[in-house]
C-alpha cells in the first residue's frame, strides 16, 4: 500500500496552483507548521520535522500530512488534501441547498388528480357519518 503511494505519478505544480485558484485558496490564508512525525521510521522520523500541518484560516480546516519522508513532498500532498477537503465541504453545501429547493418544490406542487378524487370521496363519506350523529328524537 505504502509503496503504491510512492509510485503514483504526482500532478505538476501548475495543476495544483490552478486548483487552489479555482477554490479561492490563497497562500496568505494558509498557516503552515512543520512537526515531528510518528509511526514507523525509527530514528529518522523522530529526529526530522517532515510532517506538515496546514490550517486554512478562513474555513478553519486543518490538515496533517506525513505521506512521504520529504518535507517538500508532504507540503505538496497537504495542499492537495486541503483542496480535496474544501471541495467536499463545498459540494456538501451545494447538495444541501439543492435538496432544500427540491423539497419545497415537492411540497408546493399540486396533488395528482386520482389522489384528489380519493380524498374528496373519503371526505364525503365521513360527512355522511357525521350527519347521522344528530340528536336522537324520541319519547321523553
Amino acid at each position: 500500500m505504502f509503496r503504491a503511494l510512492l509510485l503514483m505519478p504526482l500532478p505538476d505544480d501548475d495543476a495544483l496552483v490552478k486548483r487552489m485558484k479555482k477554490l479561492r485558496i490563497r497562500e496568505e490564508d494558509i498557516q503552515e507548521d512543520f512537526i515531528r512525525g510518528s509511526g514507523p521510521g525509527g530514528q529518522k522520523v523522530n529526529k526530522t520535522s517532515s510532517t506538515v500541518m496546514l490550517r486554512h484560516l478562513p474555513s478553519g480546516v486543518e490538515i496533517r500530512c506525513q505521506r512521504d519522508r520529504s518535507q517538500v513532498m508532504n507540503r505538496h500532498w497537504a495542499r492537495m488534501e486541503l483542496c480535496d477537503r474544501l471541495e467536499s465541504i463545498l459540494n456538501e453545501a451545494r447538495m444541501a441547498a439543492q435538496n432544500e429547493r427540491e423539497k419545497t418544490r415537492r411540497q408546493n406542487r399540486p396533488r395528482p388528480r386520482g389522489l384528489k378524487r380519493r380524498i374528496l370521496e373519503t371526505k364525503k363519506s365521513r360527512g355522511q357519518v357525521k350527519k347521522n350523529r344528530g340528536r336522537v328524537s324520541g319519547e321523553e
